[in-house]
């Protein structure tokens, strides 16, 4: 049976007012993001589009490890995850970081519900390839769709903290960037939001920095190369490629401090970056 979200896969410009959107942002991003933002959210959903959004907190996590005396390691990108370290996250994630946009998009006058994955198996997992390496680590089996739809035709934004959880009751810390992908994809959205602290992927042309209107997977990968992209902006694009999954053909680097930023790309405004799988 088709659902309204089935009808509602377009987000190009001129259908962005009957849209569904998947947007991503990191926890240290949306805890700096201005009143602006989450009212521009609040008046996209009182227009009909459906933002879902699914967030990280990775500085949240660290910091509350710190305080309770357990460490932080990171392998290859992944954070090592005991049942400690879970405990630590689920209570980060699903806990205060999910509750607090809750609270900001209510209080700019939209309505949002927030989720963690392991709420009515929303988020499938299992272990992650290197899970002796880096412990309860999981990639996404599937998604709930139909908690997903529920939820939206409540009338609700939900908000997703990436927690994975098998048929066994094991919860998984899961990457953000990869629970986005998967829920972008297996509801069928093909552009995601990736909301930054940036303009979108910088390169030097003529002596002056420019903002890459559009720019291919593998072009990224040769300007990492190259070290036209270098430091804290190759995390930032390799999470954005990650969110590159199944369905999702492209994903927008936005700066979440610009005035309206949501609405603007919804319609069809060339701002950030646009990374497409190919050309």
């Amino acid at each position: 049976m088709r659902t309204a979200l089935d009808h509602n896969q377009n987000i190009d410009g001129q259908h962005a007012a009957n849209g569904t959107f998947v947007m991503k942002c990191g926890g240290s991003t949306l805890a700096e993001l201005p009143d602006s933002f989450f009212e521009d959210l609040a008046k996209l959903q009182q227009g009909g589009v459906q933002p879902i959004i699914v967030h990280g907190g990775g500085p949240a996590i660290s910091d509350n490890l710190g305080k309770l005396g357990i460490e932080t390691k990171f392998v290859n990108g992944l954070r090592y995850t005991s049942e400690d370290v879970l405990d630590v996250v689920e209570m980060v994630l699903a806990g205060s970081i999910n509750k607090s946009i809750v609270r900001r998009i209510g209080q700019s006058g939209g309505k949002a519900l927030g989720l963690s994955g392991s709420d009515g198996q929303l988020i499938t997992a299992q272990p992650v390839a290197a899970s002796a390496e880096v412990g309860l680590v999981g990639d996404v089996t599937s998604v709930n769709t139909a908690l997903v739809e529920g939820v939206a035709k409540l009338g609700y934004m939900p908000v997703i903290a990436p927690i994975g959880v098998d048929a066994q009751g094991q919860r998984y810390n899961i990457n953000a960037d990869t629970a986005a992908g998967a829920v972008a994809s297996e509801l069928g959205v093909e552009r995601m939001i990736v909301v930054t602290d940036v303009p979108g992927i910088l390169k030097t042309v003529n002596g002056e920095k420019r903002v890459l209107p559009t720019v291919t997977v593998q072009e990224i990968e040769d300007m990492i190369q190259t070290g036209e992209i270098y430091g804290g902006m190759i995390p930032k694009v390799r999470a954005a490629i990650a969110c590159i999954h199944g369905k999702v053909q492209e994903v927008v680097i936005v700066d979440g401090s610009v005035p309206g930023i949501l609405s603007r790309v919804l319609s069809g405004e060339e701002i950030g970056t646009k990374i497409v799988r190919m050309q």
